[in-house]
């Protein structure tokens, strides 16, 4: 999640609340950092001030729109007027609430919109070969088998299924997976020859795999050459 927010107070109440269940989070406090941030990281939601110094809030969401970017983005602001409110839903947000709010609401909301712009509750899994994740039980599969796994390993499946094929840093890893305290040299390493073990050691062949130097990913090399 990106939270896009120039009061301090706000952004660290957001940030404890939602770290402190489960999401990894990057923060701007202006507009021109918040829109740098929304198009290098890719966020799966924003969370977007409309009263930002620099840009303001209208104008990152009306540049992330006309750039192309679909991220979903939720608009929360003191702007209470119905006007107000269909101008932050016309120019292109998703969702707009009034502060002061619940955050068990704004969770709620974000979540939500995450699902939406996954495909809704309809596909809840992620695909990699005969490599299942469904993330709306924390269960994954590989050809049919369940896969014994703690939370922080599924966690970083979670993490390198999304980005299949596509390599993912160690940095990256660890940042999304451990957001609060990185872990020393060697954790992510022990994970990642746990997860190896779960996914490829009965099969065919293997899905997980080093990119030396950089970090790993997961894809079926077979299919790739066909």
């Amino acid at each position: 999640m990106l939270i896009i927010e120039d009061n301090r107070d706000l952004a660290a109440n957001l940030v404890d609340y939602l770290e402190a269940h489960g999401h990894s989070l990057d923060c701007a406090a202006d507009g021109l950092s918040g829109l740098h941030l929304a198009v290098t990281t890719h966020p799966d939601v924003i969370v977007l001030d409309l009263g930002l110094p620099g840009l303001d809030g209208v104008t990152v969401c009306k540049r992330l729109r006309e750039e192309g970017h679909a991220t979903p983005i939720l608009m929360l602001t003191a702007r209470s007027t119905v006007d107000q409110r269909v101008e932050g839903l016309t120019i292109g947000a998703d969702d707009y609430l009034v502060k002061p709010v619940s955050l068990r609401e704004l969770e709620a909301r974000l979540m939500a919109l995450v699902r939406r712009a996954r495909g809704g509750l309809d596909k809840p899994q992620l695909q990699v070969a005969d490599l299942i994740v469904d993330e709306r039980t924390r269960t994954a599969s590989r050809a049919g088998a369940v896969l014994t796994l703690t939370r922080l390993d599924y966690d970083i499946l979670v993490i390198l299924m999304r980005a299949s094929p596509g390599v993912v840093s160690r940095r990256e890893i660890e940042r999304q997976a451990w957001p609060d305290d990185p872990p020393g040299s060697d954790t992510l390493r022990a994970h990642i020859h746990r997860l190896r073990r779960a996914i490829d050691q009965d099969a065919a062949r293997p899905l997980l795999h080093t990119v030396h130097g950089v970090g790993y990913r997961l894809f079926d090399d077979a299919a790739i050459s066909k």
